[in-house]
């Protein structure tokens, strides 16, 4: 009987029995949606010891990678952070290296949907910590002093699940209200974000939404061309074929059909069309609405997007493109889910709004030093199709590269819930860039690593170490800085990007046309004056100094560090600067030196960026 009683022990650890009867399955993170987040934050979390539940509704993983058809990398890529740069050197490996899907213009990195959706589930099946329930929804969640239990209906039969913490990786930020978590929907005004370019009043505007169609080239085959659909007008199309950038200002057209098609060429002769100009972009608002009334609105979407195909193959020649047949299994061919630019918008510790974006060292709060998530694409917002959106210049707004705070995931009242995808705690001008795929995988990484610990550690997500949840995410490859020059291969990495994440050592960033950056400067030198000013928010003492606009050297900064703490070994520092004394360091060597001897990135913050003061 030992052994009966050794295996029913085990099995009290996973499974317990509700009030009913029922098996009530346990987690330590449910993860509602197993798109771009989700997926990652799921390989992340399982990565770290978590055993992970993905509730995904659809049959597939991906999310707007996969099932929505956006299989265009926008931004980051200089920037493979963590499990972005796994699943595009996956994706390599599959096609055949980088210029095997540099097949569009319109990105560096494209490929079929289903084959995004083959590579992540590879990736998720190679980990034993991981659960998926495919075509299943959450009917209801109810917290618990510690965790949630959660209601499911997985191809029609009910479970119930305990986890002890909740993600919202969903596309439309679904399980906010119902976990009581505070939200926003559209436009702010500027007065609560203090962002020029939002309107004057908040309004529940949104950006307009796309069913993607992935056409595929059949050459002369009259049977893949579709009837007329009802209500198709050409009117409704007449621009199309303008690909003018909007960053140009010119008033005067460019019109080439053959760029319009090629803008999401994807690999063996299949074709993205996700086009925003007279194109398949629709307004809709439906986040708010039942899923019944939700599949309705979405209709209209899809007969939009089956016009516009329409179109192409009748007004524009492109006869030789049809719906592909080998992509999606559903009976118009068209992706199983729509292409969702915004969703609700959390309430978080903070929020990450354009002035934090634009100019990170100057505000109030040093959000930058509590990033985990990077992204470099610009400011981009659809709103051609509703003639009620006020009219702002989205181009005009200029930014460097950034890091999104991870206080961002975190709201701010409900305790044991994460916030991913795009429902992360961003004004809705920021969103126009946090959307995007590389930077929404980051979320998600940094989501599981935020759940993993706090599950592990038995905390709520906002009692955690931030330095702590930062070192895990170096760790595991990503990035805290958004500095284009220092590669994750680079023996440097780690240290640079831990100094610039104490500010000390700032980078700087340049808005640049559709990839904007941040340059660290490993090799360049570093004046005393400005060595001084760094340190002097973590050393105080550092103002005893006199320093000059002269290059740093190794003895000045020797002298420096003796200066900020008289109790360092002497012989330490320079077996460490390893250099003579009268040698100009670069701001690499700086960033070693301060990394190995002071340490600063170990001294605690907040999530606000603030040094959290011990008491005696």
């Amino acid at each position: 009987m030992n052994w009966f009683k050794s295996f029913f022990s085990i099995l009290l650890v996973s499974v317990t029995l509700s009030s009913q009867g029922q098996a009530v399955a346990s987690y330590d993170v449910l993860i509602a949606g197993g798109g771009a987040s989700g997926v990652s934050a799921a390989l992340q979390a399982a990565r770290l010891g978590s055993k992970v539940l993905v509730v995904e509704e659809t049959s597939w993983l991906g999310g707007m990678l996969t099932a929505a058809g956006v299989s265009a990398i926008d931004g980051n890529h200089r920037m493979p952070s963590g499990i972005w740069g796994e699943f595009r050197a996956e994706l390599y490996a599959y096609y055949g290296g980088p210029k095997a899907v540099e097949t569009g213009w319109v990105s560096n990195t494209l490929f079929e949907p289903s084959v995004g959706n083959r590579l992540l589930k590879k990736m998720v099946g190679a980990e034993k910590n991981i659960d998926v329930w495919y075509k299943s929804t959450l009917l209801d969640l109810k917290k618990q002093a510690k965790g949630w239990t959660v209601a499911i209906e997985q191809e029609g039969k009910k479970k119930t699940v305990n986890a002890s913490i909740l993600v919202d990786a969903t596309e439309l930020g679904d399980l906010l209200p119902r976990a009581g978590v505070a939200y926003s929907i559209g436009m702010d005004s500027r007065y609560d974000t203090k962002e020029e370019f939002a309107p004057e009043k908040a309004n529940s505007i949104i950006q307009d939404l796309t069913y993607v169609a992935i056409l595929k080239d059949y050459g002369a085959d009259p049977k893949r061309l579709l009837k007329k659909p009802q209500g198709y007008d050409p009117k409704e199309f007449e621009h199309a074929c303008d690909v003018k950038d909007p960053a140009s200002h010119s008033d005067t057209p460019i019109i080439n059909c053959d760029q319009m098609i090629t803008y999401g060429k994807l690999p063996n002769g299949k074709y993205m069309i996700n086009w925003p100009k007279d194109g398949n972009d629709i307004y809709l608002n439906i986040i708010e609405m039942s899923p019944k009334a939700r599949a309705l609105e979405l209709q209209k979407a899809k007969d939009h997007t089956l016009r516009f195909v329409y179109h192409l193959q009748n007004q524009l020649g492109f006869k030789n493109l049809g719906l592909a047949d080998d992509e999606y299994d559903t009976a118009d061919k068209l992706p199983f889910i729509a292409y969702h630019r915004e969703s609700r918008r959390a309430k978080g510790l903070v929020q990450l709004t354009l002035p934090y974006v634009q100019r990170p060292y100057e505000q109030e709060l040093p959000l930058y030093r509590t990033g985990g998530i990077v992204g470099d694409y610009t400011i981009d917002h659809h709103h051609l199709k509703n003639p009620n959106a006020p009219k702002i210049d989205f181009v005009k707004i200029r930014v460097p590269s950034y890091n999104v705070p991870l206080g961002s995931l975190i709201p701010e009242k409900v305790t044991d819930f994460i916030v991913a995808e795009k429902s992360i705690s961003v004004s809705n001008i920021v969103a126009g860039a946090t959307r995007l795929q590389p930077v929404v995988l980051g979320i998600g990484q940094a989501a599981g690593v935020l759940a993993a610990l706090s599950a592990k550690q038995g905390v709520s997500p906002k009692e955690l170490s931030l330095r702590q949840v930062q070192q895990v995410l170096l760790d595991n490859h990503a990035y805290l800085m958004p500095f284009i020059d220092v590669d994750p291969k680079d023996s440097l990495f780690q240290a640079i990007q831990r100094i610039g994440a104490t500010g000390i050592l700032k980078g700087r960033g340049v808005p640049y046309k559709w990839a904007n950056q941040t340059w660290f400067y490993p090799e360049h030198r570093i004046s005393e004056v400005d060595l001084i000013d760094g340190m002097r928010s973590y050393y105080p003492a550092a103002d005893k100094v006199a320093g000059s606009g002269a290059d740093v050297t190794a003895g000045f900064f020797a002298a420096l560090l003796l200066q900020v703490d008289p109790t360092l070994d002497k012989d330490k520092i320079w077996s460490v600067i390893a250099a003579k004394e009268n040698q100009v360091l670069t701001r690499a060597q700086v960033a070693v030196v301060l990394d190995d001897i002071l340490k600063p990135f170990e001294r605690p913050v907040d999530f606000t960026g603030q040094f959290i003061t011990t008491k005696n």
